[in-house]
């Protein structure tokens, strides 16, 4: 192959190299998408999505703890809740909420907080 022949091949070779990167990459989206449509299905299904769960104002919550309405669940770690947190309020690790749900009462109005 002639030195003029490899420089006209050169950019038409940088062409398929850069289609193959692209292609890729579309793949990688679109798997990764597949999974955000997996949850969106699952939500359907009758999961909550964080939209959907009622939020409360400090005002609200101040006055279900004040008239003992509320169970309050701290989520944050065991470090953060060992330095301070309000007072009664259990100690449930955000990772660890799945499965400690049992724990809690569901007829009891839940008001977590992490701040």
């Amino acid at each position: 192959m002639s030195e003029r022949s490899k420089r006209s091949f050169l950019p038409f070779l940088m062409m398929i190299v850069g289609l193959v990167l692209i292609l890729g990459a579309v793949a990688t989206i679109l798997v990764l998408r597949g999974g955000q449509t997996q949850t969106t299905a699952e939500t359907q299904a009758g999961e909550e999505t964080l939209s959907d769960i009622p939020r409360v104002t400090l005002d609200e919550a101040k006055a279900a703890f004040d008239s003992g309405e509320a169970v309050i669940v701290d989520v944050r770690g065991a470090e953060y809740y060992a330095v301070s947190h309000i007072p009664t309020a259990r100690s449930i690790p955000l990772n660890e909420l799945e499965f400690r749900m049992g724990e809690l009462n569901p007829k009891d109005w839940i008001i977590l907080y992490c701040t």
